[in-house]
């Protein structure tokens, strides 16, 4: 009799080939490789997350020391006696040093926002409240701006589980790169930058949406990655940031872009339950 086909009784009733068992181990092998494959490199990108957000935090410290010594040299300049014109030139080298301190303390912050771990503390609330409190906090910078800001809101309450501090952050970063790309384009004042907030059954939906220059089709998903920016000298984390504490809601964020006519950023997130 052939070997492949000799039959072995497992338990009552239950047979399989010799072949059949062969495979059935080979695969249990495999998937336990595999297993402790992916567990190694979660452990890792643990390892490598732990490194980098106290390497950020170790680097913020002698940061801050550069920015206070920096002033402090502004001011003995301020007192010295020496020539107006060589004055004038050390104090805008100290100037520009300190925008670069803040610069790189941006940065940083915004990578520790992106990096750490959200934990969010969510109870049923009316978004229309959350947006108008942000669109009067927010106000004077799109004024300082030139850029008109605009609330629609509809009248009937719009309730989802959320955490208010962290779905402030979300939308803040939107308001700002949507104020950010008005500025690039030197509207004079034309620019609108528009609060939306309306509910369907089973979610509510607010929009951030702005009359800027828009985004490009191929980059309307690259701009949600880390370090993606198009506009000098920005982290390109504000995005990222904003879309994951989102997902962290459970909802999700859609971007419908066309160039010259602006950006709309919808943000969807579940509607509470009764």
């Amino acid at each position: 009799m052939d070997a492949t086909w000799f039959i072995i009784g497992i338990g009552a009733g239950m047979v399989a080939t010799v072949p059949v068992l062969l495979w059935a181990l080979r695969r249990a092998t495999r998937r336990a490789r595999e297993a402790e494959g992916e567990s190694r490199h979660n452990q890792r990108l643990a390892e490598l997350g732990a490194m980098t957000s106290g390497l950020a935090h170790e680097i913020k410290n002698p940061l801050s020391t550069v920015g206070l010594n920096a002033q402090l040299l502004q001011e003995d300049l301020a007192h010295l006696k020496i020539d107006e014109e060589e004055r004038d030139r050390l104090v805008r080298r100290i100037e520009t040093l300190h925008r670069e301190v803040d610069r790189l303390r941006g940065i940083l912050t915004d990578f520790l926002e992106f990096a750490g771990r959200i934990k969010l503390d969510v109870h049923p609330q009316d978004v229309r409240g959350i947006v108008e409190d942000l669109g009067d906090f927010y106000h004077p910078q799109c004024d300082q701006a030139g850029v008109v800001m605009r609330l629609d809101i509809q009248d009937e309450p719009a309730i989802a589980d959320v955490d208010e501090g962290m779905l402030k952050q979300s939308l803040l970063n939107l308001m700002l790169n949507a104020v950010q790309a008005m500025r690039s384009t030197e509207g004079g004042g034309s620019d609108e930058l528009i609060l939306r907030v309306s509910s369907e059954e089973d979610r509510v939906l607010i929009q951030v949406v702005d009359t800027g220059p828009g985004i490009p089709e191929d980059m309307q998903q690259e701009i949600f990655h880390p370090y993606v920016s198009g506009r000098k000298g920005g982290t390109g984390l504000g995005l990222p940031t904003a879309r994951r504490i989102v997902e962290e809601h459970g909802g999700r964020i859609v971007v419908d872009s066309e160039a010259g006519k602006g950006t709309a950023f919808t943000i969807q997130l579940p509607a509470a339950g009764p």
